[in-house]
């Protein structure tokens, strides 16, 4: 099926936004959702991720990661551990399972027994081993990262007023939690280097725009490391990226 709606262009506001953001690393938390074996390990994933997009989103946070605890930026990582009597509970995944239908449409699902608890495929991918000072929230069974989970007592006390985003999938989890992350007015970034989508790039790339035009900033690994050291550079005094904009 071929869409008849034209896409809009309104990259001239969305570099404007841009513009407008800073970051303060010590008020900043990378938070990462789902990065697991399930999704991005393409021999073992019961919802996969095209395996390009896997290498892409694992190099890209292994980055920001990188890039994150340099800047003293705290890391969190959500993880999802489905329970056998959880697994496929709602309405529409326990239809998709008995109608026998796949989520992904470039390979066949199985989310029967997607990240079952104990399973290879709940573990975290290898290649982005934590740090002893990264946090973890491992009760999350919704595409929210704030339903049903302590992420936000744990960003109250970490005095956290913007969060930066990476993970699977772009237009699910995602894109749930930047809503979840919006109406608790935190100032959101979606790391563009660092999520993907098993649903196929149209919803990934929907998901995107829909942040950047109306919840808020899709950066890339460069352009967040800009605003964290442009943030690092006020708290010591130096003039604001938003008074140099503006001059």
């Amino acid at each position: 099926m071929t869409s008849t709606v034209p896409r809009i262009d309104r990259s001239a506001m969305i570099e404007r936004m841009k513009q407008m953001l800073s970051l303060d690393p010590a008020k900043t938390v990378v938070i990462t959702i789902d990065m697991q074996r399930g999704a991005l390990d393409p021999e073992l994933a019961t919802l996969p991720v095209p395996p390009d997009e896997c290498k892409r989103v694992l190099a890209g946070t292994q980055q920001l990661l990188a890039m994150a605890r340099a800047s003293g930026v705290q890391v969190i990582h959500i993880l999802t551990y489905w329970h056998p009597c959880e697994i496929a509970a709602h309405p529409f995944e326990r239809a998709i399972v008995e109608a026998k239908q796949s989520l992904t449409p470039h390979a066949q699902s199985d989310y029967a027994h997607h990240k079952l608890e104990g399973s290879r495929e709940a573990e975290m991918m290898p290649e982005l081993a934590p740090d002893p000072k990264d946090l973890f929230v491992t009760s999350k069974r919704r595409f929210d990262m704030f339903y049903g989970t302590n992420l936000e007592i744990l960003l109250r006390v970490l005095k956290t007023e913007a969060v930066i985003l990476a993970g699977a999938n772009t237009n699910t989890c995602v894109q749930c939690s930047v809503f979840g992350a919006y109406n608790r007015d935190l100032k959101v970034v979606v790391a563009s280097d660092c999520v993907a989508s098993a649903y196929g790039p149209d919803l990934h790339e929907f998901a995107l725009e829909n942040v950047r035009r109306r919840l808020g900033w899709v950066l890339t690994n460069a352009e967040i490391a800009e605003k964290l050291k442009a943030g690092k550079a006020m708290e010591c005094g130096d003039a604001s990226p938003l008074s140099r904009a503006a001059s």
